[in-house]
């Protein structure tokens, strides 16, 4: 993943208040880190993030509906944000899960 500090002050202006760092950033990254950071890290954490998606969307089944949904942009950047926040949430939780079965094989090993 590029480092911050390998990113000159002109990657990330100071021109406008308007500036958004964060999608500059984004912009500054390689295409494969770009792709591994929406690359979801298991099938659980997929279907969470598309079931948190559906409920803040709301869930009418496309098979019998033609939903379409309208917003600003401000609230697509805020819904993108808590997805993005919900993500971030899902693959720490899961992190912590495979630690916690590893140091509980790791115990019972040891009492073995």
């Amino acid at each position: 993943m590029n480092n911050l500090s390998n990113l000159n002050s002109e990657s990330f202006g100071s021109k406008a208040s308007g500036n958004n760092l964060l999608w500059q950033y984004v912009q500054s990254m390689s295409p494969e880190t770009v792709a591994e950071l929406y690359k979801p890290s298991s099938p659980d954490v997929l279907q969470a993030m598309e079931r948190t998606i559906v409920t803040m969307l709301g869930s009418l089944p496309s098979e019998d509906f033609n939903v379409l949904i309208t917003t600003s942009r401000d609230n697509l950047g805020r819904l993108l944000a808590s997805a993005m926040l919900n993500g971030y949430f899902l693959h720490n939780a899961e992190q912590r899960m495979v630690f916690e079965k590893s140091l509980q094989a790791a115990d019972a090993q040891s009492e073995d």
